[in-house]
């Protein structure tokens, strides 16, 4: 199903055309007492696509995912898959991994991600078969018969991302998937979370680690006190963002761009220099300013980062 997947960007709202659309959330709002936690909460998820989900401590993801699972209802709007209202049905084609760690401690690693597969409807020689290719992608395989008490934060994350795997979900939703693991289980996690997707699942992941985020998301939504602020295809949203940030690397000093009209320095090493252009300025004149001087090793726009979004949008 083709749709027009509305992108919010800094208040604005855009249309542009998307590819099939698995989950969309289209005005929900929720509040707790007095507090109105989200506010008019729209955005797609997509199927074969990352959406990372970003916004600081109480923005707001954790009450989204939550009314996504059914587990909070919203007081409006509306959750749909595939053009219908969510139901229990629908639901347990879901995956689900909270911040929160949810699993149970007395039991063995292996046991426990083979019952939730159970839990979802597989055949027991499906879950077993299931659970033991999960456990070794996730590097578990020689402690499937553990008690998950008796692993490491990160091996308990890496055990939760398995029972969420476990049944082949076709949506996933991930709150914070990467909180206490070392980079190379980041590595591990973001290698199965990719072959989801190609595999035509929607991922939907929070995650504090910008980084991590601006190298795995294809789509991003950015929440902050309950209101979206920027949402949309990630490379779309550094575009609408760029500001006339430039590079340029010289053979000499380049220290004779703090004179030249319209330029705002930013950085300045030797013969490098980050600048950014004052309104109504042009490039071309710093470039040829540059070309009259020597030869020109490098010239080009910096598309803002991830970080750099976040903070422009949110503050």
């Amino acid at each position: 199903m083709s749709v027009r997947r509305r992108t919010a960007v800094g208040g604005r709202r855009t249309s542009v055309t998307a590819v099939t659309s698995v989950l969309r959330l289209d005005g929900v709002d929720r509040s707790f007492g007095d507090r109105q936690a989200l506010k008019n909460v729209s955005f797609d998820v997509v199927a074969g696509r990352m959406t990372g989900f970003v916004g600081g401590n109480g923005a707001g993801k954790t009450t989204t995912m939550r009314i996504i699972l059914g587990v909070l209802a919203a007081d409006a709007g509306r959750v749909t898959w595939q053009g219908a209202p969510l139901n229990p049905q629908v639901r347990r084609r879901f995956g689900y991994m909270p911040e929160e760690r949810g699993l149970y401690p007395k039991m063995s690693v292996r046991e426990q991600v083979v019952y939730l597969g159970r839990l979802h409807g597989m055949t027991a020689a499906a879950a077993s078969r299931a659970t033991e290719a999960l456990l070794e992608r996730v590097g578990l395989a020689e402690r499937g018969g553990d008690l998950l008490e008796t692993l490491s934060l990160g091996n308990q994350q890496r055990a939760q991302i398995a029972a969420a795997l476990v049944h082949g979900p076709e949506v996933l939703v991930l709150d914070e998937p990467f909180s206490g693991l070392d980079p190379l289980a980041v590595d591990t996690v973001v290698g199965v979370l990719r072959e989801r997707a190609a595999a035509g699942a929607a991922v939907l992941f929070s995650s504090h680690q910008l980084d991590v985020v601006e190298r795995l998301c294809d789509d991003l939504v950015i929440i902050a006190d309950g209101v979206i602020r920027a949402a949309g295809d990630r490379e779309q949203l550094r575009r609408t963002y760029t500001s006339p940030r430039f590079e340029l690397v010289v053979e000499s000093d380049a220290g004779w761009l703090r004179d030249q009209p319209g330029v705002l320095l930013v950085d300045l090493d030797g013969a490098r220099a980050v600048f950014d252009l004052a309104p109504g300025a042009d490039e071309q004149p710093v470039l040829h300013a540059a070309l009259a001087r020597g030869p020109v090793r490098a010239f080009r726009p910096l598309a803002p980062s991830l970080t750099e979004i976040f903070r422009e949008v949110t503050q």
